[in-house]
């Protein structure tokens, strides 16, 4: 795997988020269940939770809802569960193991005893680095992957994979938040009866300069 390959990877987490009729009524549906009474039914308990908390520090609940509020952490384990391709979940199931690891090394404990500050500033260090750092990353992926041709069950690289994890985490819950029916009705611009076709006019007359929801 040369180095380019190896990046483009870590940027789209190394999977192609399917979107269809099947992950929108897992998104519909995911919203309905109590979090409190949340078991994860694809991660670990312990895997769940960090999700939960990664999730936090990507979509605070602001004056519009929060990760937290719509149960995204819940979707993203449904959809691994049910949607995704056995590729995806197994880099999916060995990256999070990974961002397990860079915790670990970034702060000398697991993750379940980690505090709010501990899990926004791991997400910064990855989500924010520089290119020449992802480049770094990407290559001590491509070694890892060189070396697990050989042998398969090696884990990730900790840098790499929790990069790869991470950014698929966002990919998701971006998406799962920008079309929950929440937020597409009562934070974006919200037409029930779409009228006429307006190229140009007076931004506060066209949804005050939100996005549309679709």
């Amino acid at each position: 795997m040369d180095r380019r390959k190896a990046l483009k990877n870590i940027g789209l987490g190394a999977g192609i988020f399917i979107v269809g009729p099947s992950t929108l009524s897992l998104l519909q549906s995911c919203k309905n269940e109590p979090d409190y009474e949340w078991q994860p039914v694809f991660l670990s308990a312990s895997h769940g939770f960090a999700l939960k908390r990664i999730l936090d520090v990507i979509i605070p609940k602001t004056d519009t809802p929060g990760a937290s509020d719509l149960n995204i952490a819940q979707f993203i384990d449904s959809y691994m569960d049910v949607v995704a391709d056995l590729d995806r979940r197994d880099h999916f199931v060995k990256s999070s193991e990974a961002f397990s690891a860079a915790f670990k090394n970034e702060y000398d404990k697991a993750h379940e005893d980690g505090t709010d500050e501990d899990f926004e500033n791991i997400v910064k260090k990855y989500l924010k680095a520089t290119p020449a750092e992802k480049e770094e990353y990407a290559k001590r992926n491509t070694e890892t992957q060189d070396m697990q041709e050989q042998e398969s069950e090696m884990p990730m690289d900790p840098d790499a994979g929790a990069l790869a994890y991470l950014t698929s985490v966002r990919e998701m819950a971006i998406w799962a938040w920008k079309n929950s029916e929440v937020i597409g009705e009562e934070v974006m611009w919200y037409d029930p009866v779409p009228g006429q076709y307006i190229p140009c006019g007076p931004v506060e007359e066209l949804g005050g300069g939100k996005a549309m929801s679709l």
